[in-house]
């Protein structure tokens, strides 16, 4: 990495395992490097003797909050956006909790509208992408590789399989997605929680792009009337997508 990627307030690692572990060795070092500013990089696990508890050598700036990935989030997303011009907060998500987001978004619903129901629903059509597959969960996995990517791939323009440029973009795919869904019954978003290169191969998603699809689900929810609302964590050729559906208020 030859330029020196964005300063950053506060990021956060989710998961305090092999994964986390790596990417706060990789954000440490573009630090030392001079080629990244960071004031804080908080590594949160439920676990006090994580492997980045045990196998991290010390770094200044770097917490391990020892926390339920959802209860942290409720606190740390919570937090004033900075003033204009000045670094913003990220997460580092966990390739094994890969829509978290979505679970984060319920819980606001159920506290801004208690007396509505509410609840994750399965995408019941397939988006068109070469894979395309229902988790235990509900959750829709989808990608535009029909191959097994490079690890820690940072997706760039020109992808490394296919020796070709990259003609898709999951995110706008979902906005496709969601106008077919709102044929059949009010659907608004997407909502997504894109993760992007950063830095020395780290993928996160930045503050502003959370708050902003906060905003999309209260401008859809706001309304009163009943709505889905499509929730993707995505990077650019793979994501995770559920539907949040809201149910209407008793006036409606």
């Amino acid at each position: 990495m030859s330029e020196q990627a964005a300063p950053l307030r506060d990021v956060a690692i989710i998961g305090g395992g092999c994964y986390g572990s790596f990417y706060a060795g990789q954000l440490e070092a573009a630090c030392r490097k001079g080629k990244l500013e960071v004031r804080r990089v908080l590594v949160v696990d439920r676990d006090p003797q994580c492997q980045s508890a045990s196998t991290l050598p010390p770094f200044p700036g770097r917490e391990l909050v020892r926390a339920d990935w959802s209860e942290f989030l409720r606190g740390f997303l919570t937090a004033a956006p900075p003033a204009p011009g000045e670094p913003d907060d990220a997460i580092v998500p966990s390739p094994l909790t890969p829509h978290l987001m979505a679970g984060w978004l319920l819980d606001l619903a159920r506290h801004r509208w208690p007396a509505r129901e509410s609840g994750l629903t399965t995408p019941d059509i397939p988006l068109g992408s070469p894979y395309d597959a229902l988790g235990p969960d509900g959750t829709r996995y989808v990608s535009f590789a029909d191959w097994i990517c490079p690890t820690h791939c940072v997706e760039p323009l020109t992808c490394p399989m296919i020796r070709a440029p990259r003609t898709w973009e999951m995110s706008d795919a979902l906005a496709r997605y969601t106008a077919r869904l709102d044929v059949r019954r009010p659907t608004r978003g997407p909502a997504l929680f894109t993760t992007r290169h950063h830095a020395f191969g780290v993928g996160m998603f930045g503050a502003e792009e959370i708050r902003a699809s906060r905003r999309s689900l209260e401008d859809a929810g706001d309304s009163g009337s009943a709505v889905d609302v499509v929730v993707g964590t995505v990077s650019a050729c793979h994501g995770a997508v559920s539907i949040l559906r809201l149910g209407g208020s008793a006036a409606d």
